[in-house]
């Protein structure tokens, strides 16, 4: 069994959040006698809110962490179906449930942060067989505050400082990340994230079926800042992030790669889909009234993200599938492979294929 010093230093090694979780639960169920930890999430999706396990181990062996992206957010449970949860959430206290007794099982509910968060509300779970002694539970507190640390360190480096959403950097992490992970057992260590040094523009990483990657660029963006100042233009560039956080789900990941330049990380099985998520948000910011500058379009590009494929080689497949849309007028929504197939590219089609562009 690790030492409390050990584990300590496993959670302060992560450069990567989405990792976070797992270490935490692996410390919390090594050092405690509990039987499980379940950390649930709070996902939304179009003004619903559901619950996610994105981890969940047990002490005999077995657990599972699941990656947000790729789960079918209606399978879910209902925010309100789990009253206990909800109520240690909205409360930001610990909840105690004797399910069988005053000397009986225990459930332990903690809210993973202390204040009110929109993107990262959750739960810690605890299920023991008896009371928790008060020096078990004075170390989840201590653990949970350096989990808090780390997670709060690690977001201020991903996030773009203008607009809140994720940087480039976070990008690579994301996609040379594990997406999803079964454990057999406790055995194995988190994996780390993230690409080696020196090797981020040319490593290839295979990934799961069924990733897009996405750029969207502001149209005539320079215009703006020559006519109306570089404030108003900073404005812009904020309302249109405000615009993507409404139009795309909780857990894709939505990026801005500097300037006019955003992008968007998604799981979804069907390229239509895709398309017509893009659609939604080209349509939105096209309806969107910006102060002093009024109507504001997008071009869009995305690609399907291949087993070969790097961040780089990818984003600029994306890039290119934005040029063209500009080229056509821009306020307008193209996919790369879609334009491949009618010959536009030089890359190879891909037989049996739908063409969407």
């Amino acid at each position: 069994m690790s030492t409390l010093i050990e584990h300590i230093l496993k959670l302060t090694d992560h450069r990567d959040r989405d990792l976070l979780e797992l270490t935490l639960s692996k410390a919390l169920i090594d050092l405690l006698p509990i039987q499980r930890i379940v950390i649930a999430r709070v996902m939304s999706e179009e003004a619903e809110q559901r619950w996610l396990e994105v981890a969940r181990l047990d002490a005999r062996g077995g657990g599972k962490v699941v990656d947000p992206m790729r789960v079918d957010f209606l399978t879910l449970a209902r925010l309100n179906d789990a009253t206990d949860r909800l109520k240690c959430l909205l409360g930001r206290e610990m909840i105690e449930i004797a399910w069988a007794g005053d000397e009986g099982p225990r459930i332990y509910m903690l809210p993973l942060f202390s204040d009110s968060r929109k993107d990262d509300a959750g739960v810690i779970e605890l299920h023991s067989d008896s009371t928790l002694a008060a020096e078990h539970l004075l170390m989840v507190e201590q653990l949970r505050r350096i989990y808090r640390n780390m997670y709060t360190l690690l977001e201020y480096s991903d996030r773009d400082a203008l607009t809140g959403l994720l940087n480039r950097k976070s990008l690579d992490d994301a996609f040379y990340s594990a997406v999803l992970e079964e454990l057999d057992g406790l055995a194995g260590e988190a994996r780390t994230a993230g690409s080696p040094k020196g090797l981020d523009q040319e490593r290839r990483h295979r990934v799961p079926a069924n990733y897009w990657l996405g750029s969207a660029i502001v149209d005539n963006f320079e215009q703006v800042g020559e006519k109306h100042g570089h404030l108003i233009a900073e404005e812009v560039l904020l309302l249109v992030a405000r615009v993507m956080n409404n139009t795309f789900r909780t857990y894709d990941r939505l990026y801005r790669f500097g300037g006019e330049h955003f992008g968007v990380l998604m799981h979804c099985p069907d390229e239509a889909l895709v398309l017509a998520a893009f659609e939604r948000f080209r349509v939105s910011v096209e309806k969107f009234n910006f102060p002093k500058v009024g109507r504001v379009t997008v071009s869009c590009g995305f690609t399907n993200v291949l087993a070969d494929d790097s961040p780089s080689s990818a984003l600029e497949k994306t890039e290119r599938a934005v040029d063209f849309a500009q080229r056509s007028g821009g306020n307008k929504v193209c996919s790369h492979i879609g334009l491949v197939r009618r010959g536009y590219f030089g890359d190879a089609p891909k037989v049996g294929a739908v063409d969407i562009s």
